[in-house]
Parts: C-alpha cells; structure tokens; sequence
C-alpha cells in the first residue's frame, strides 16, 4: 500500500524529490485532441513554483501522467518576512479577511497581528511543502 507524502520526505536526508502524478480512470491528460492541456500543467507548475520555496529541476509530461523534480530551498523560506509569505500565498489562494485587510493596507490590532503572524507561520511551512505544490498543480 502506498505511503503519504508527509511519511516519506525526509528534509535532513535530502531536499530532492521524485514526484509522479497520474490519471485515474484510464483517462488522458494530453493525447490526441487534448494536446493543450500540456502547456495548461506547464504553466502551473512554473507558477506554482515562483510562489513555493520549491525549485523544479526537471519534469516530464506524458499522455496519462508526469514526472518533477523537486528541489526544497528551506533557507529561502525561512529568510522570507512575513509580508512575504503572505504575498506570495496570496499569489495563489485567496487568503483570509484579515490577511486582505492588511495588504490593503489598513491598520491591525496587537491580536490581530499575533493571529495573521501565526497564520504566516503556517503558510512558511505549506509554502516549502512538497503535497502543497502538487495539489496546487
């Protein structure tokens, strides 16, 4: 039986990964007529990319699933201001109220600074996570 992610990556042991993702159901992912759904998983994956303190070092887009490369850049995520982490989350999700309110620019509470700075520290760890970059391809 297949082990999860979080079980397997071993950041002390090395910071590459291996990562396959494949079709259920027999279906196709690019193939005859479906040809531009390629470049559509190629552009996701650079954009999920530029947002992660994960590098792609190498992939492979077949019919029915691809292959990546990763690379995880720990000290990169970890010299990130919590401005930051909260851009580069915004860069592909949605946020929370209060992250919006404070890159609009309105001003914050103690608590909710203390709330927002803890939700940042969550997003560090999501943002150098190897499951979080493949679900968001």
């Amino acid at each position: 039986m297949p082990k999860p992610r979080y079980t397997q990556v071993s950041l002390e042991a090395t910071p590459y990964y291996h990562c396959i993702s494949r079709c259920v159901r027999q279906s196709w992912l690019c193939g005859k007529n479906y040809e531009h759904r390629r470049q559509w998983l190629e552009d996701r994956l650079h954009e999920a990319s530029s947002a992660f303190a994960i590098d792609v070092c190498a992939y492979s887009i077949m019919s029915n699933h691809y292959h990546v490369v990763l690379h995880i850049n720990i000290a990169q995520a970890q010299a990130w201001s919590m401005d930051e982490v909260i851009n580069r989350w915004h860069q592909l999700y949605s946020g929370f109220a209060l992250s919006q309110r404070y890159l609009s620019g309105a001003t914050l509470g103690k608590a909710e600074l203390a709330t927002l700075n803890d939700e940042a520290e969550i997003w560090r760890e999501r943002l150098m996570n190897v499951s979080w970059l493949m679900r968001t391809v």
